[in-house]
């Protein structure tokens, strides 16, 4: 009843933290891709009055470049097709009770491509129901961090942010979120991997770091993710108010 009231009165922003379950080396969670958005959209729902869903809490298939692999253990993935079948599903479900300002907050980047395929189909299936003013927004939480706060993390070294998986950023960011689920003794120290300019199919394997980490999350600490986080909520904060305005 009380969500019924909050659509039909103050036509909420509904965030959707879009996560996965995936390998995070040694010293992160099986669930670090949805501990962080969904922790991150609350913090930004309660700035601008808005309503956090339930997560999904599994997304596309970790690729060797910027997640370690689909072949770890832990790793529970879904096709490109499922992932959009079930995103479009929740865009026309919120849609049908009425929200009309929709945000997939993801948390994994190998989702993007299969957010944009959802929110294209379901903008096409309501406008044959009838509905013009639906508006969707495809926002990943790591897109806000500025260059400031990069020089904050990195200590001013070259990085690569698709190497960036279970690395200081998101090791940082847990450390200072949900330090219990952080095992602080299994964080590895080891330069990054190394890839080719290409892809050859089936994966060689051999290139990707057995522990599953692509750069050493050494230099993360609790007050790097403070950091991130004090900038990048009330920028994302802003940037949705800007947007649904």
């Amino acid at each position: 009843m009380e969500f019924a009231a909050r659509i039909a009165d103050d036509n909420p922003i509904i965030l959707i933290p879009i996560g996965a379950t995936e390998q995070h080396g040694p010293h992160l969670p099986l669930g670090s891709d949805v501990v962080m958005p969904e922790t991150i959209a609350l913090m930004v729902a309660e700035r601008i009055g808005a309503i956090v869903a339930p997560p999904v809490c599994y997304g596309y298939k970790s690729q060797p470049k910027s997640g370690g692999g689909n072949h770890f253990q832990g790793t529970i993935s879904l096709d490109g097709g499922t992932l959009v079948a079930l995103l479009r599903d929740l865009i026309n479900e919120f849609a049908r009770h009425g929200a009309r300002r929709i945000v997939l907050f993801d948390g994994h980047m190998e989702n993007q491509w299969f957010i944009v395929e959802a929110i294209d189909i379901a903008l096409r299936d309501q406008r044959r129901e009838g509905v013009r003013d639906l508006r969707v927004m495809k926002l990943g939480y790591w897109e806000f961090i500025n260059a400031e706060t990069e020089t904050v993390l990195f200590e001013g070294k070259p990085f690569t942010w698709p190497l960036e998986h279970a690395a200081v950023m998101e090791t940082s960011v847990m450390l200072h979120l949900r330090p219990d689920l952080v095992r602080v003794e299994r964080i590895l120290d080891h330069p990054p991997a190394a890839f080719p300019p290409y892809d050859v199919y089936p994966f060689d394997t051999s290139l990707i770091p057995e522990h599953g980490v692509l750069s050493s999350a050494k230099p993360a600490s609790a007050e790097k993710g403070r950091r991130v986080l004090k900038q990048i909520v009330p920028d994302i904060a802003a940037a949705l108010k800007q947007a649904f305005a």
